[in-house]
């Protein structure tokens, strides 16, 4: 640094003018901050001289139903009963503030640090997911304002909760939101929620049972001790600890509390009667996880939420389960219907009574779906030149895997085996281990699970022989889009709910636009079809629901040890069919042969306005008369013959002798069931 050559009175000039400058500056601060707290305090006073707005009134949400028309109204009166803060629990006041909003009291009703880690979440995520977590905001987003996660919404929200904290003090605010925050099941307050899960009221409870409560508006469908006891002890031992932190209570109260048996009171039936229950949870699933609408939202904000569901088939599902289940004893069953066309699902029936039992079997009970799950192998060989003349040789065999370093011994059902060659179309209707084991072998077990996954199946598979046989759990909800997209010749529609939703104005918030795959080929889907088809023809597994049956259907059957499946489909409904018990109990021959009476009653039902359609083939289709005992095409040396599809480039080119062809065939009536007939008529 080298040294000042200016004389003293230059230096003190220098400093002269720069000491001018600071007081300029200090001058011009000085005057700005007065402005601008005059200008704060005028607007303070401004908004502490207005009026808060209107309270807005809760409004029902009503479901439509796919004709337009409602079904289900979501809360039939709010339970809402209002008391002073003198009314509630010490402990239900501390856990609120401790758990919510610990900084409520030192705070002008937005905290300056909570505001800070919201903006900056924000900012990294480019969202607006992050909301303002006081206690005060949350009151007046409730009282005043939708939950929309807008920039203006949150603008409002902030202007709101200044007035609040101008016009009430802590603990009015306090008292509101305790009389205003939500529990689930319509319960609004704590008085309210105090009565419905203890049977008490809210200046009565104790430390464990105010800490489990207060937990509950986090998440009312997660945390509700209803719907999920171990949630809701996961967030009560969080408010403990919140109020442990703040010096509400010790820790050993807090640790004795937790451990405290509380006893909840029963919930009162809420199935009303109700068109379609589990259609119906299921929707509210979609529209609060899905499209992240809020439950208070959902139940009272007036929406209209148009649905999927068709009244008439969703009759025919709950009178099929009743009439082949029954409503008594163990045994449950669970059907789920899609059009494969739009992914529309059309009706559901997850348990036999909801009344007794809300468990939704068609997404949360996942089990083997034995050899219901063979045409995905199936596809697979035919993606692979497969041919429904592939055959293999029907009898006990060994399949190495791992490297040799194990073996794999499927049976038949019974133990049965032909020792014969059976081609697949023989294999499919008979149901053959054997045969699908071969296939899975021969066209690799990992090339089966990328089917599947691109067919919609996500739960837990791995590439072992014992896959084709169904050995991996999974939902009847899987199974019925997995076969939508061989019905739809390919293309996988996403499986859609609801369809739009309205708020209470008629602005739309949502419409629904299905994502649709090509996951196969269309003439290897079209050919899987006809192949499945023989299931319910002469021979075939589901040959005993024939009689139920009067329009072209395919599909396949699939028994172990404790389910029975039945999934199959038409041209309009891919439907999956479960029964079984819900604790893994050994199913009897009797009940296992439910499944099927099941998608037939069903199926005939629900399309009973529709006319019998057939399956229409792709381009990239050819039908051939073929030997089945050598593979070839038929004529007449040869003994038998049939009418078989190929994906083009697939069927044999040899005729089985040198004799002239085949004349054109005729129905021939009592041979097989009446549509076996027709279709070798129609197909000529």
């Amino acid at each position: 640094m080298g040294d000042d050559t200016r004389s003293p009175k230059e230096r003190e000039s220098w400093l002269i003018r720069w000491a001018r400058r600071i007081k300029r500056i200090s001058a011009f601060v000085l005057s700005f901050g007065v402005v601008l707290a005059a200008c704060l305090l005028l607007a303070l006073l401004y908004l502490r001289s207005q009026a808060l707005p209107a309270v807005s009134f809760l409004q029902t949400s009503i479901l439509y139903d796919a004709d337009g028309v409602p079904f289900d109204s979501l809360t039939s009166g709010q339970n809402r009963q209002p008391v002073t803060l003198a009314d509630i629990s010490p402990y239900l006041v501390k856990g609120a503030v401790a758990i919510e909003d610990r900084r409520f009291y030192s705070h002008p009703g937005i905290d300056p640090k909570g505001l800070a880690r919201a903006i900056l979440t924000d900012l990294k995520s480019m969202s607006r997911e992050q909301g303002a977590s006081t206690i005060t905001q949350q009151l007046a987003r409730n009282l005043y304002l939708s939950h929309d996660r807008t920039w203006s919404r949150k603008a409002k929200e902030a202007v709101y909760t200044i007035q609040m904290e101008l016009q009430y003090d802590k603990n009015e605010i306090l008292a509101q939101y305790l009389n205003q925050i939500y529990f689930g099941h319509s319960t609004y307050g704590v008085q309210a929620a105090a009565r419905m899960f203890f049977g008490k009221d809210a200046k009565d409870l104790t430390l464990a049972e105010a800490s489990l409560m207060i937990g509950v508006p986090k998440g009312p469908r997660y945390y509700s001790p209803y719907l999920n006891m171990e949630n809701a002890k996961s967030r009560q031992k969080l408010v403990l600890a919140a109020m442990v932190k703040e010096g509400d209570i010790t820790q050993a109260e807090a640790e004795a509390a937790y451990r405290e048996t509380l006893h909840i009171v029963p919930l009162e039936d809420e199935s009303r009667a109700a068109v379609a229950p589990y259609f119906r949870d299921y929707i509210r699933r979609v529209v609060e996880e899905k499209l992240k609408i809020s439950e208070p939202l959902y139940d009272s904000g007036g929406l209209r939420i148009y649905t999927t569901l068709n009244r008439e088939a969703q009759q025919a599902a709950e009178d099929a389960v009743a009439r082949q289940v029954g409503t008594t004893g163990e045994l449950q069953a669970a059907l789920v219907s899609i059009d494969p066309r739009t992914g529309y699902i059309k009706a559901m029936v997850g348990g036999k009574n909801y009344a007794q039992n809300q468990y939704n079997r068609v997404f949360t009970t996942t089990r083997q779906p034995g050899s219901s799950f063979k045409p995905v192998v199936y596809l697979t060989a035919l993606a692979n030149r497969f041919s429904p003349l592939t055959a293999y040789m029907d009898e006990p065999t060994d399949f190495p895997y791992d490297e040799g370093k194990q073996i794999y011994h499927p049976n038949n059902y019974d133990s049965k085996y032909t020792y014969e060659q059976l081609d697949m179309r023989q294999a499919i209707a008979k149901s053959n281990n054997i045969y699908a084991v071969h296939t899975l072998v021969d066209v690799g077990a990992d090339n089966v699970i990328a089917t599947a996954r691109r067919m919609g199946i996500t739960s837990r598979l791995e590439p072992l022989p014992s896959l084709a046989l169904g050995t991996y759990p999974v939902s009847p909800f899987e199974m019925a889009a997995a076969f939508g997209s061989i019905a739809n010749l390919g293309v996988r529609v996403e499986p859609t709910a609801v369809l739009r939703i309205e708020d209470s104005l008629g602005r739309v918030l949502y419409r629904a636009h299905p994502e649709e795959i090509q996951v196969a080929d269309p003439a290897q889907a079209y050919v899987l079809t006809s192949l499945m088809e023989s299931v319910f023809e002469e021979g075939g597994t589901g040959y005993r629901v024939t009689d139920l049956m009067k329009r072209p259907a395919a599909g396949k059957t699939g028994t172990t040890n404790t389910d029975a499946w039945m999934v199959g489909f038409t041209p309009e409904l891919a439907t999956a069919v479960w029964v079984g018990y819900d604790q893994g109990r050994t199913i009897s021959s009797a009940e296992a042969h439910k499944a099927a009476p099941i998608f037939a009653e069903y199926t005939e039902k629900a399309l009973a306005a529709v006319p019998p359609k057939q399956f229409t083939a792709p381009d990239g289709v050819v039908s051939v008369y073929v030997d089945p005992k050598s593979g070839k095409l038929a004529n007449q040396g040869c003994a038998q013959s049939r009418l078989e599809v190929f994906v083009s480039g697939t069927e044999p080119t040899d005729y089985c002798t040198e004799a002239p062809a085949l004349p054109a065939p005729t129905p021939s009536p009592g041979k097989g069931s009446w549509w076996s007939d027709f279709k070798r008529w129609w197909n000529d």
